[in-house]
């Protein structure tokens, strides 16, 4: 079993922004694969499928991003998920540019307060798909910069961006292996 998240806000406010693009993926993944009506249960939005022989939970926290670790903690404890093999987080970095991937299998939370979360519920084992939204160009802007939408000329790239992730979480679900994974997404 499988439990892919995407991390983002709640709310109308912050729908489509840079910082929501987990949840955008996961909206995109669920509509490709037709998976079940999401259901308001473990402080998030969950849905599940069969893909292939492997159950598959979508998870959107509706914790806001600073407690998202809340809502994974209990889906985990519920399914018995064994977070080090089947946990994957999918997020926004600012450190990434725009477009680019980046998967890793552990390691610090980068700043980001989600995954900050996640680290305090279930450790630092756990894989993570980190898609590049860009930077500010003045760092006192990387709240509204992160909480903004993507400019028109960005849409393409970030388009592209999300289809990627698809064909990444698709692999994942059929059991690839991650150091192939990694090779093959973490390139320009």
């Amino acid at each position: 079993m499988k439990l892919i998240v995407g991390l983002g806000n709640p709310g109308t406010e912050y729908s489509r922004t840079r910082h929501n693009i987990g949840f955008d993926i996961i909206d995109k993944f669920s509509e490709e694969y037709g998976f079940s009506q999401f259901k308001d249960k473990f402080q998030g939005l969950i849905s599940e499928k069969t893909i292939d022989g492997e159950k598959v939970l979508l998870l959107k926290p509706q914790t806001y991003m600073n407690l998202s670790g809340n809502s994974i903690i209990q889906v985990a404890n519920f399914y018995k998920i064994d977070v080090k093999n089947d946990l994957i987080v999918v997020y926004d970095d600012m450190d990434l540019e725009l477009g680019r991937l980046r998967v890793k299998q552990n390691g610090s939370s980068g700043g980001h307060n989600g995954i900050k979360s996640i680290i305090s519920c279930v450790g630092e084992r756990f894989l993570r798909v980190k898609c590049g939204i860009g930077k500010a160009q003045d760092k006192s802007e990387n709240i509204n910069f992160v909480l903004g939408r993507f400019k028109k000329e960005e849409e393409k790239t970030v388009e592209e961006m999300k289809d990627k992730v698809i064909l990444l979480l698709t692999d994942i679900v059929k059991n690839k292996k991650i150091e192939e994974i990694m090779q093959k997404y973490n390139k320009k």
